[in-house]
């Protein structure tokens, strides 16, 4: 929904880059920003849990306005894809990223 200020506004969009899943890496790739505090704290950990279970995962960290303008999620601040598919823009405490790691099957 939006409400325009003038009667030919063009309509709201996400950029193109927003969905594009089929250039994504196979596993988990998280996306970034220090825009919030606890994600300098809970990226590394996440990241040992997975590798711990032999997951295939990567981080991405968005520094800069390109970036973060090319990324697959409009929730820059913390953005998790497996397989291509979003799983979460919620930062994950340990308690959650076991689950999702177990309900993938590692």
């Amino acid at each position: 929904m939006y409400l325009p200020f003038e009667e030919d506004a063009s309509l709201p969009r996400f950029r193109d880059s927003v969905g594009r899943q089929k250039d994504m890496p196979e596993g988990f790739v998280l996306y970034y920003t220090n825009q919030c505090p606890f994600t300098a704290k809970y990226v590394p950990i996440l990241e040992g849990m997975a590798k711990a279970r032999n997951a295939v995962f990567q981080t991405v960290h968005i520094q800069t306005r390109e970036d973060a303008q090319g990324c697959p999620s409009p929730f820059t601040t913390f953005s998790l894809f497996y397989d291509g598919q979003l799983v979460t823009h919620e930062i994950l405490s340990e308690k959650e990223c076991d689950k999702i790691l177990a309900d993938k099957g590692m």
